[in-house]
């Protein structure tokens, strides 16, 4: 009877964090589907790889921001995941986004993006997230953010590689797409994953994205600022102008 109602608890609990989530992190790549950006031909400028559209450009940078969160998180997986499927999907995301950041560091000043070396406020918020919890409470929150996000990623990737006509920002889709399967694979196999709603929150598509719930903490919680140790940090980013248009 003990087992049936910790279960019913445990579930409940789950739901709730996966429900707040899907407020706080739609979308994650924000912007990427937006129409403004996937406009035929919109902003588009030629470079010697092909034509780089807005589209591509978001990607790129938007696969950089993803590494800013991801992989400090996957640190904190390693560190305080209380199993080893938790610390295993930890090291995929650090491996994983060590190498997609070394691509888009490469491709950037190429393709004359400039790229960000700070996450985002929502990002931080997620870290904060993570940051606080501790034991069973850490890795459902770690499996369900995590899951969720690349879940919500994985059909933009899609999108991108689908579309683009440009041969590198082609090549980072290729290598985004596999490793956001690799990251959903090793959550997943975490057992902590509440499947039914992640299933409903990935395609959930509110119709104002910019009215999504701020990250904040809860009244009577202190203020959490993340400042990941030296041995989180991505490196800098290489910078340059944008092309003219």
């Amino acid at each position: 009877m003990r087992s049936t109602r910790y279960a019913t608890g445990l579930s409940l609990v789950v739901g709730a964090l996966v429900v707040t989530l899907a407020a706080l992190a739609y979308p994650v790549m924000s912007g990427l589907n937006s129409p403004a950006v996937t406009a035929a031909g919109a902003q588009t400028v030629s470079t010697q790889y092909g034509p780089l559209t807005q589209l591509d450009r978001t990607f790129v940078t938007k696969v950089r921001l993803a590494g800013l969160w991801e992989f400090p998180a996957g640190q904190m997986g390693l560190q305080k995941g209380t199993t080893p499927a938790v610390k295993r999907a930890g090291q995929h995301l650090i491996d994983g986004h060590t190498s997609l950041d070394a691509t888009c560091r490469t491709i950037a000043p190429q393709l004359g993006i400039t790229l960000p070396n700070q996450p985002t406020q929502q990002q931080m918020g997620f870290l904060a997230t993570m940051s606080s919890a501790s034991g069973q409470d850490f890795d459902q929150k770690f499996a369900n953010i995590l899951r969720l996000a690349h879940g919500q990623v994985f059909s933009v990737v899609a999108q991108v590689r689908a579309t683009t006509r440009n041969s590198l920002v082609r090549e980072l889709a290729d290598q985004a797409n596999a490793t956001v399967l690799d990251h959903i694979t090793v959550l997943e196999k975490t057992g902590m994953v509440n499947f039914d709603q992640v299933a409903v929150d990935t395609t959930a598509s509110p119709t104002n994205p910019a009215a999504a719930v701020p990250v904040s903490p809860a009244p009577g919680e202190p203020t959490l600022i993340v400042t990941p140790s030296p041995t989180y940090s991505l490196p800098p980013a290489a910078s340059s102008p944008q092309p003219s248009q």
